[in-house]
């Protein structure tokens, strides 16, 4: 098997080359050469996407996949596919479940309505952007299109730092604020178990777009905090706040509690999402456990720094304001 890979240098683009490379399959990576990491068993070009120039030369190679991990511009999705129409036989896009239109309805499947967005579009926000480029890879491969609707995704090598904040946080003790109800079912995918499922759907026996969450009962927001305690070994007791509190303290719940969605009901379908076609075209999932575990060990060895999204802000709550909302749970709780 023969794969190219547009960017493979960090997260799940590195988890897709290393899993490829573990099958003994043909790798080739796209990418500027400025991730800093690269296998040592994958064929590397150097060039620029945004350039045409330096995508044209990939009209020189032959695959029988690529996978794409781009989350700007649709029109580089565009152009990426163009021109590599008659060079790979399917085309692995790497999407968001971002791309279904509020309010999302529990049991949210693959035929909800998505946002407007245009494959032809400048970069306008992530839900567009990502459903743009579906777009584009459909308009090029049609049935040769694979769209994968990730979740959370989580594991080893997190370069948005979700995960990574929750271990450190932890690690620090004291009282966690944790954000609740505690059996709040969390959706997510390891990155792990993405990249086997994009490698297998790069073979063939799917088409078009896919959920790719774990499945329900799969574990909860209690279930995730509790294995980052075992897992850093850490005193810290952790608060459970009902939602409401915690959204009247003017909580940014993407950057300051991350990973974490309320049971809104316009969220609804985020946190109850169907699962069904994903766990037929193949998806497995690791215990939370062994997600937590394996990610807290890279973090210690890459020491202990969260990674930071150079658009997003840092993040974390600070811990006044951890503290404030803690005070103020406790005040509406109390008899």
């Amino acid at each position: 098997m023969r794969i190219l890979v547009l960017g493979g240098t960090s997260f799940v683009g590195r988890w897709v080359v290393t899993k490829a490379v573990e099958r003994g399959w043909q790798v080739t990576t796209f990418n500027r050469g400025l991730g800093g990491w690269a296998h040592p068993r994958a064929e590397r070009v150097t060039g620029d996407r945004l350039r045409p120039d330096d995508l044209a030369r990939l009209a020189e190679g032959r695959w029988d996949a690529v996978v794409d991990t781009w989350a700007g511009a649709p029109r580089v999705v565009r152009d990426s596919a163009r021109a590599l129409a008659g060079q790979v036989g399917r085309y692995v896009y790497v999407s968001s479940r971002a791309v279904y239109a509020t309010p999302v309805p529990r049991g949210l499947d693959e035929t909800w309505p998505t946002v407007e967005a245009s494959a032809h579009s400048d970069s306008a926000d992530y839900a567009p952007d990502k459903w743009g480029g579906e777009m584009a890879v459909e308009e090029v491969f049609g049935d040769r299109a694979v769209l994968a609707r990730a979740g959370l995704i989580l594991g080893p090598y997190e370069n948005m730092g979700r995960l990574p904040y929750w271990l450190l946080r932890i690690e620090r003790g004291g009282e966690v604020l944790a954000p609740g109800p505690s059996d709040l079912p969390l959706r997510y995918v390891d990155v792990r178990d993405l990249a086997d499922w994009l490698l297998n759907a790069a073979q063939g026996g799917v088409s078009g777009p896919v959920n790719l969450v774990n499945p329900e009962g799969h574990t909860t927001m209690r279930g995730l905090l509790e294995a980052v305690v075992g897992a850093t070994g850490s005193d810290a007791r952790l608060v459970w706040a009902d939602w409401p509190v915690i959204e009247a303290a003017g909580v940014n719940r993407w950057t300051e509690l991350p990973g974490w969605v309320p049971p809104e009901p316009d969220l609804a379908g985020l946190v109850w999402t169907g699962t069904e076609r994903a766990r037929a075209t193949g998806l497995r999932c690791r215990p939370v456990e062994e997600t937590v575990t394996d990610t807290w060990r890279w973090v210690v060895e890459a020491g202990r720094v969260i990674p930071s999204h150079p658009e997003w802000p840092p993040l974390g709550i600070e811990p006044t304001k951890e503290q404030a909302v803690i005070a103020a749970w406790r005040q509406a709780s109390a008899p």
